[in-house]
């Protein structure tokens, strides 16, 4: 095992397990659903229960398929585009500092680094 592609693994693993633990709460409850799509619509986000549903769909599943490293570079490539958009029309518009915002940069900078490097050895993109 290389050390990068072992690196890579453990960047997928962090990840994937990340986002989809952070969307459960909005799988398991209707309620937290609920509160999620009102929080979108205090942003101004447009139809907030249609942009929270697909949101927290497009975490799950990416973030399942980062996990295996299948269609890692395209999950990446959403994943980007979803915390792009969370750190434009939430944070930046509410004034959050860095601190408030680096588990969104993370997000969005491991996600921007796994669309460069692909998967990696260890994944179901390279069988």
């Amino acid at each position: 095992m290389t050390n990068t592609s072992f690196g890579i693994l453990l960047l997928r693993i962090f990840i994937g397990l990340r986002l989809m633990y952070g969307v459960s709460d909005n799988l398991i409850s209707w309620d937290h659903m609920q509160e999620f799509a009102g929080f979108l619509g205090k942003y101004k986000f447009p139809f907030p229960m249609v942009s929270a549903i697909t949101s927290v769909a497009v975490q799950m599943i990416a973030g399942f398929l980062m996990l295996i490293g299948w269609q890692t570079k395209l999950s990446a490539a959403i994943i980007f585009i979803n915390f792009l958009i969370a750190i434009f029309m939430v944070h930046f518009p509410n004034g959050d500092s860095i601190d408030l915002m680096t588990p969104a940069l993370a997000m969005l900078f491991v996600s921007a680094s796994l669309f460069f490097t692909g998967a990696g050895k260890y994944s179901i993109d390279k069988v």
